[in-house]
Parts: C-alpha cells; sequence; structure tokens
C-alpha cells in the first residue's frame, strides 16, 4: 500500500490542477449583467466588417447586425479583393436596408438613408495583413465616436451592442470585446474546437482574471467583436500598429494596456455566435495560421527560450494524453502498480473535466471521448505551426508575420 503514495499524491495534483483551471474560468462576468435599453445619449458607433470571400457567411452576419435594437448605428462592409460575390451581397443587403429606413419612399436619395456602406479595400500594400489593411481603411471614413469590428462570420444578437456599449460605458473601458458561442456542426468541429479554446482558456483563465492584470503578456481580446473607443484607437495606433501581427486582436489588446487604458472581456454566448470553421483542413489552415504567431507574443521570450519555443510549443495540447499514455503502460506492466493507479484515477478526472468542456460547448459531454483524438491533431497543427515560423498563409495571400 506504501508504494501507491506517491502516486495517489501526483494523482491529487494532478485533479487539483483541473480544479484550479475550472475555478479561473468561474471568474468570470456576463454581458446579460448589463442593461439592453440603448441609453438616451448613445455614441454612434461605427461597425466594420472586413470580408475576403464571404459569400457564405456574409448575408447573415451583416442582417444580424443590421437587426440590432441599438441607434445610431453605421455599417461598413470592407470587400477585400473577393471572388467570390461578397460585395455583390453586402450590397443589395444595403440597397434594400436603406429603401426600408424610408419606407420605400425614392425621393429620399438613397446616400442620405443609407446605413450600410460597401467599400472596396484598395491594394493591400507591403507589410500588412489583409484584415487589419481592411479595418484600417474603413476606420479612416467611419463617423462613429465608437468603432466595433467584427468578422463576417460571426452573428450578432439584437441586444448585443446595445449592452455592449453599457458595458463598455459602465466599466470605462477603453477597449471592450466578448467571448461568444463557438458553433460546431461536423465531426471535427465538435471533436476539436472545444479541445482548443479549453487549452487556451487554461493559460487566460476567466474573463475578469484577464480584466484586472495590468500586465500586457496576460492581456488578449477576441477579434470576432472589439468594440473600442475612437480616442484609445487613435492612441493606439489602430491596425497600422498591429499591421504585420497574425493576431492583430491580442495585439491591439496589449498595446492599450502598455498605455494604462483599460481592456475588458466578457461571456456573451447567447449574444455573439461564429462558426469559424466548417472541416479539418479550415481548421487546420486557421489555427495553424493563428496559434504559433500569436503564442509568442503571449510570452516573455528571451535569447534561450526564444531558441527552445518552437520545440516546447507542441506540448501543452498533448499534456492531456499523460493520463492514458500511463495507464496503458500500467495495464501492460510496463510500469508498476502505481502507475496503473495513477492512470486510473487521473483518466476517470480528466475525461470527467472535458465532459464538462463539451456540454458547455453546447454538446453532447460524449463528445469527451475524442479529446486524445483532439489532442493529437491539435498537436500535430501546433507542431507544423511552429515548423513554418513567421510564414502564414490564409486565403491565398502569404505574409511573414511579426512578433512581439
Amino acid at each position: 500500500m506504501a508504494e501507491l503514495w506517491p502516486a495517489a499524491l501526483a494523482a491529487a495534483l494532478w485533479v487539483g490542477v483541473h480544479v484550479v483551471v475550472v475555478l479561473r474560468f468561474l471568474d468570470s462576468r456576463r454581458l446579460d449583467a448589463h442593461s439592453a435599453a440603448v441609453p438616451p445619449d448613445a455614441p454612434m458607433v461605427s461597425v466594420i466588417i472586413p470580408a475576403r470571400n464571404e459569400a457564405a457567411n456574409i448575408e447573415r452576419c451583416l442582417r444580424s447586425v443590421l437587426a440590432s435594437t441599438y441607434a445610431p448605428l453605421e455599417v461598413i462592409v470592407v470587400d477585400d479583393h473577393s471572388t467570390d460575390g461578397t460585395g455583390n451581397i453586402a450590397r443589395r443587403i444595403a440597397e434594400e436596408d436603406a429603401r426600408a429606413q424610408q419606407g420605400g419612399d425614392e425621393r429620399v436619395p438613397a446616400g442620405e438613408r443609407a446605413r450600410v456602406h460597401v467599400i472596396n479595400a484598395p491594394d493591400l500594400p507591403d507589410g500588412w495583413f489583409g484584415k487589419q489593411w481592411a479595418c484600417h481603411t474603413a476606420a479612416q471614413r467611419a463617423r462613429g465616436e465608437l468603432l466595433c469590428f467584427t468578422d463576417a462570420d460571426t452573428t450578432h444578437g439584437p441586444e448585443l451592442l446595445a449592452r455592449s456599449v453599457n458595458a463598455l460605458r459602465t466599466r470605462g473601458s477603453a477597449l471592450f470585446t466578448v467571448a461568444g458561442h463557438q458553433e460546431a456542426v461536423s465531426f471535427w468541429e465538435k471533436a476539436i474546437q472545444p479541445f482548443v479554446f479549453a487549452i487556451l482558456l487554461s493559460r487566460y483563465g476567466g474573463t475578469e482574471g484577464m480584466s484586472r492584470s495590468t500586465r500586457p503578456l496576460d492581456k488578449i481580446a477576441n477579434g470576432q467583436y472589439l468594440l473600442i473607443t475612437r480616442e484609445a484607437y487613435n492612441a493606439s495606433g489602430g491596425h497600422e500598429t498591429v499591421r504585420s501581427h497574425v493576431a492583430e486582436d491580442l495585439r491591439i489588446a496589449q498595446t492599450l494596456t502598455t498605455l494604462g487604458l483599460p481592456v475588458h472581456m466578457e461571456l456573451a454566448q447567447h449574444h455573439l455566435s461564429t462558426r469559424m470553421y466548417t472541416s479539418l483542413g479550415e481548421i487546420r489552415r486557421g489555427w495553424g495560421k493563428n496559434v504559433y504567431a500569436a503564442g509568442r507574443d503571449t510570452f516573455p521570450l528571451g535569447p534561450v527560450t526564444g531558441r527552445i519555443f518552437p520545440f516546447i510549443f507542441p506540448l501543452p495540447g498533448l499534456v492531456p494524453l499523460i493520463p492514458l499514455v500511463i495507464l496503458l503502460l500500467g495495464a501492460l506492466g510496463v510500469l508498476g502498480p502505481g502507475a496503473l493507479f495513477f492512470g486510473s484515477v487521473t483518466t476517470v478526472a480528466t475525461l470527467l473535466f472535458w465532459m464538462g468542456v463539451y456540454a458547455y460547448s453546447r454538446l453532447n459531454p460524449l463528445w469527451a471521448f475524442c479529446f486524445p483524438l483532439a489532442a493529437i491533431v491539435f498537436g500535430a497543427i501546433c507542431a507544423e505551426a511552429a515548423w513554418r515560423g513567421n510564414r502564414v498563409s490564409w486565403k491565398g495571400r502569404a505574409y511573414q508575420s511579426r512578433s512581439a
């Protein structure tokens, strides 16, 4: 029995780490706590939607923004050299909305009643990522006191903007961002997406821990929805400052924090949803684009750690496999009874943890049995991304990403 004590202590430590991760996540605030009423002195908000080959998503996104209860509101869609008709879809919706604003009265010029403006992104300059250039272009012509940058694959609830503006004003935020619901439809989305977000959250914890932190490396923002004051945007240098950073949202949050400006995040699963990727190929390309280049901006890398970082980077995603590996080795007799005990207890604990993760993602908890597969796939994505380093490809463009 005495030989099991080290295994029991190790198992208790493993379980304790998972409890801490859960407790840290529970330190979060929800957008529902803020009023949905539009304040009488509501500032104008310019919602900016960069869109490159988003014909499958732009209509749902744009119509959901236009269904907002918030006013005054303008929407700027930036057609970033799309080849699939994205701009035409956005312009059709813009014309429909303009007619609806005046009840079809054609005597009023369309430009005077339009809430939606569709513009073409100029040619991409050297050193810029396409999304940043599109956002920068729109910000130059936006009229709002507040700028809301959102992705074309998002769907907005009607109260999202009103609650966000109230949250920003109540909390005194320079930048307010939310974590919404991540839609998962296909097998690979359901298996991998909850796993990836849980791994990321284990780094940052709940939204309040991030919001309270004054350390730039502990700041994060969700580029799917950024609400920022014009003053803060200009003070930070806007998207020009982050023009060659693949994770522009994270870098904007870090830059504002460096300037002493407050950045806050809250949960908004019932108000914002996003389907980021639709297949394993898209998951591989999408996370491969972001995960390594962005990961370097979240750790203090020196001359030595910077060299070894590519080799250790894939490991965190593989850590959840440790109990299964030890359980297998114990069952095969390669390791002693302590390993079998440790592997049995921690495998059950790990499975229960992942059942909670998948249930929170609005999936059947039994999807948790896919976490080993998700760990292997995500580890492979991280390894491939680390091998590529600064080289980033997305939507037919090749970039060189900068790190902090």
